[in-house]
C-alpha cells in the first residue's frame, strides 16, 4: 500500500470528475485519485487561498497531478503546497506567453465581466429544442460532464483563467496537447507531447491515446 504511486487529478472549468470516465492505468502499484472543484468562499477568493483549501484533500505525500485546461493551471499552483513528483498538464498551458491573444486581450480590456455567467445553468434548457443532431448531442455531453453551474464559481473562474500569470515552468511539468486545441492553439505551445487530432475536448475523445502517454509518463 505504502509503494503506490497515487495520482490526483483535476478537471477543466466548471467539469466534473466524469471528464476523467475513460482514463484507465492498469497498474496495482497505481491509485487514481479525483478532486472536484469547489465553490469560491466570494468572487475576490485569491486563487491562492483557493488552492491552499484544495490541498486538504491531498493525503498522500509526492502525489503526480495532472490537471486538465483550467485544472492545469490549478495544479501549478497546488505544486507549491503539496510538492508532487510530477505535474502532468493536458490541453492546458505552462505560463502566461502561451496565453492566446484573445485570452490577453480579455486580461487588458477585462470585457469577461461582461460575460453572462448565470446562462450556463440554463442551457439544458436548448436541449430538447435542438433539431440539430449534431448541437444536440454536443449539448448532451455538456450536460453530462460541465457539472458546476454555480454563477458566483464561474465568475471567478473565468477571472482567474484570464489573470493567472506564471513566468516560469515548473521542473517537473510534463505537457500533453491537441493539435486541432481550439481554446489554446498549439502554435503558443512550447515542448508539448502532442496528439494529432486532439480537441480541447481530448480528454475524452483521445482517452485512449491519454492512457497510453500516461502509462509511459509513469512508468
Amino acid at each position: 500500500m505504502g509503494n503506490k504511486t497515487h495520482i490526483y487529478f483535476m478537471p477543466g472549468l466548471a467539469a466534473s470528475s466524469k471528464i476523467f470516465e475513460h482514463i484507465n492505468l492498469p497498474n496495482e502499484k497505481i491509485e487514481l485519485h479525483f478532486l472536484n472543484w469547489l465553490i469560491p468562499e466570494s468572487i475576490d477568493e485569491t486563487l491562492d487561498h483557493y488552492v491552499k483549501r484544495l490541498c486538504i484533500s491531498i493525503k498522500h505525500t509526492n502525489p503526480i497531478l495532472v490537471g486538465v485546461s483550467f485544472g492545469g493551471m490549478i495544479v501549478q499552483e497546488m505544486s507549491k503546497y503539496v510538492h508532487p513528483q510530477k505535474v502532468i498538464l493536458i490541453s492546458s498551458i505552462k505560463n502566461n506567453s502561451e496565453k492566446p491573444k484573445r485570452i490577453l486581450f480579455l486580461q487588458k480590456t477585462k470585457f469577461y465581466k461582461l460575460f453572462p455567467a448565470n446562462r450556463i445553468s440554463k442551457i439544458e434548457n436548448f436541449t430538447n429544442f435542438s433539431f440539430n443532431k449534431s448541437i444536440k448531442k454536443k449539448l448532451e455531453l455538456y450536460n453530462k460532464y460541465l457539472a458546476v453551474r454555480d454563477a458566483k464559481y464561474l465568475n471567478w473562474a473565468i477571472h482567474n483563467v484570464v489573470n493567472w500569470k506564471r513566468e516560469s515552468n515548473l521542473n517537473n511539468i510534463i505537457h500533453i496537447h491537441g493539435s486541432d486545441d481550439e481554446i489554446f492553439p498549439i502554435k503558443h505551445i512550447k515542448n508539448s507531447i502532442i496528439i494529432e487530432g486532439g480537441t480541447h475536448a481530448m480528454i475524452i475523445t483521445k482517452a485512449k491515446k491519454i492512457n497510453t502517454i500516461l502509462e509511459k509518463i509513469i512508468a
